[in-house]
């Protein structure tokens, strides 16, 4: 009996044929486990990876907003240099006082001489009047209908080379027929007729003499005079209705 165990205990169940199988599944599993990790760490790691299905989506740029800028109401041509007017400069002499040691009596209220002496420099402007300006011409050449019924001053503004100016301010003022002339503004290029840096101011409906009464004017774009008043005469003649000035750079 006892020998019977014996051999029986020595015997080794041979595995069978399902387990095997199992255990085949399970390394395949784990091993197939193991590779989604790696691949989900590697999109995890970088996800634009060209691998991934799922990429992120692109980021989209930010489109640069336009902000408008600001455009002068009127630019002045490239040959038109703004100078600073100067101020007149003033000199003063102070006295002074020279003691005298004389004999001769000292009145009993002397007398103190003050000499005081300014000199004031004029402004130098950039714009001048050529020669030859004012100069009265008839107006029936630019307003053949208006005859003696009207009556006006014209001209224009060039460079340093001569080129047009456009886009200064011209201002009209002084007095007519014992009034006060009420001011008027142009701007140079708006009566092409004249030359492309031309003007036009309709002064009256009719021919009224005058003697530098009026005056014309050059302005920049802040309103500071470029040039000094140009006083002018007006004619009661129907052929001297239109009064012309040009203006010239000089620096």
């Amino acid at each position: 009996m006892d020998a019977f165990d014996y051999a029986d205990a020595r015997e080794t169940p041979a595995p069978s044929t399902s387990a095997l199988i199992w255990n085949i599944l399970t390394v395949a599993i784990l091993i197939m486990v193991l590779c989604v990790a790696a691949v989900f760490l590697l999109f995890f790691i970088n996800p634009n990876n060209s691998m991934n299905p799922f990429p992120p989506p692109t980021q989209i740029q930010a489109v640069p907003t336009f902000t408008p800028t600001p455009t002068p109401r009127i630019q002045l041509v490239a040959t038109w240099t703004n100078t600073p007017t100067e101020l007149p400069t003033a000199t003063q002499v102070r006295p002074t006082n020279t003691p005298l040691v004389t004999e001769t009596p000292v009145p009993s209220e002397p007398t103190a001489t003050m000499t005081e002496m300014i000199t004031a420099t004029p402004p130098e402007y950039s714009f001048v009047v050529q020669d030859g300006s004012p100069t009265a011409i008839s107006g029936t050449g630019f307003h053949p209908e208006a005859g003696c019924s009207w009556m006006g001053v014209a001209g224009q503004a060039t460079s340093l080379n001569g080129s047009p100016v456009i886009g200064l301010f011209v201002l009209l003022g002084g007095e007519l027929n014992g009034k006060l002339y009420e001011e008027k503004l142009s701007m140079t290029g708006t009566a092409p007729q004249y030359g492309q840096g031309g003007f036009e101011f309709t002064i009256a409906d009719q021919t009224i003499a005058s003697n530098d009464t009026l005056w014309i004017q050059l302005l920049d774009q802040a309103n500071l005079p470029i040039s000094e008043k140009v006083n002018f005469d007006t004619f009661a003649e129907c052929e001297k209705n239109l009064i012309i000035i040009y203006f010239t750079q000089v620096k």
